[in-house]
């Protein structure tokens, strides 16, 4: 009987720590256990495209403090639903059948598939068509069920932060109102937990929408009290109170056809024309994908690593290792499926920045 193979993939968009789950996955696999390794470039691209490589101690070495990702990443295919162009339309096409043509090909034991709950969807259903499957909840947004964190959070958290910081001495020194938009989707804990560590004044987050004149009271209450300046922490998913979410663009892709952002620029007009108080902008975008993990990063998607393989090799497929509290676990990777978890309105938190003043841009019960 031959060595037992695994395989590797992570899709969807890069964060810091991809590279130190790949390192964690193969050097467990390769030294604990004596396994092949086989990464897979491009994510579920690539499996359509029958695209991989031999991973081993020589190219994993040196990576756990790179960010992005050495097989690279896709967020745009979905095998289920793949845009062709048939009989001079455009369609979308399930392919996966190639995608399991591909797994068996190569003699994979199990695939470990490292994502969001778009890889992590997409994963389960090829674990119903007979994949092995294994899952890692990897997110900025930290908009998975089933886990207390995703691994890539923390380097978003702190990126964010840091440039919150950054942006207080010139909106202070130019009597400003500083608007600072993050990434986050449908979920605010990146603009929650960065406007909170941040100090910031005013914190918009999806879960409660908003209400422009409660923003603009609150920036006068400011100015009132001698504070000439306001941060505003805004969530791209972020939306009025009766209104929808704003997008800066809607494409051709069946995987994610709207693309938000610029909520922020809709807010700054509003309160300059309600106020005559200069606001300055500043969205973040990719910049909270890259870059080097944090050390807590590094830790978790290395733990994530371990446990994966482990699930591997007790035989425990379909299932996504998750962190509950300080223990590495395994859950049904259905319960991840086509779902998001997002901030809860009783959230600690929410409750702690209203104690220090923090404004959600609504009247709070």
């Amino acid at each position: 009987m031959g060595k037992k193979r695994i395989g590797i993939l992570t899709g969807g968009g890069d964060c810091p720590g991809l590279n130190a789950v790949i390192r964690g996955v193969a050097k467990t696999a390769i030294n604990q256990y004596g396994m092949e390794v086989v990464g897979i470039l491009d994510g579920f691209r690539g499996m359509l495209e029958g695209r991989f490589t031999i991973l081993d101690y020589e190219k994993v070495s040196g990576i756990l403090t790179i960010g992005g990702t050495i097989l690279g990443t896709d967020n745009k295919t979905d095998p289920f639903n793949v845009l062709e162009v048939v009989n001079g339309k455009k369609e979308t096409v399930d392919k996966s059948d190639v995608c399991m043509e591909f797994y068996r090909d190569l003699g994979l034991d199990a695939l470990i598939c490292v994502g969001g709950d778009g890889t992590l969807t997409i994963a389960g259903k090829l674990a119903q068509k007979g994949a092995n499957v294994i899952g890692v909840p990897k997110t900025i947004d930290n908009d998975l069920m089933e886990t207390d964190q995703t691994f890539g959070f923390d380097s978003a958290r702190h990126t964010a932060t840091e440039a919150i910081d950054k942006l207080h001495t010139t909106a202070q020194s130019h009597h400003r109102v500083m608007l600072v938009e993050v990434m986050g989707r449908n979920a605010g804990w990146l603009a929650l937990e960065s406007g909170l560590a941040g100090g910031g004044d005013i914190i918009l987050i999806p879960e409660i929408p908003y209400e422009i004149d409660e923003i603009i009271a609150a920036i006068r209450r400011r100015n009132r009290f001698g504070k000439r300046f306001s941060i505003i922490v805004v969530s791209e998913g972020a939306r009025p109170k009766g209104g929808e979410q704003v997008y800066q663009r809607i494409v051709d892709d069946p995987a994610e056809p709207k693309r938000l952002g610029g909520v922020s620029n809709v807010i700054a007009r509003q309160i300059e024309q309600a106020t005559g108080i200069e606001c300055r902008v500043a969205i973040l975008g990719h910049l909270q994908r890259g870059g080097t993990p944090t050390p807590y990063d590094r830790l978790l998607a290395t733990q994530y690593a371990v446990k994966a393989v482990e699930l591997a090799v007790e035989k425990k497929y379909n299932h996504m290792v998750a962190l509950k509290g300080r223990d590495m676990v395994a859950v049904p990777i259905e319960r991840v499926m086509g779902k998001q978890r997002l901030v809860p309105r009783n959230s600690p938190l929410i409750e702690a920045a209203i104690c220090v003043g923090t404004s959600f841009g609504v009247k709070m019960d």
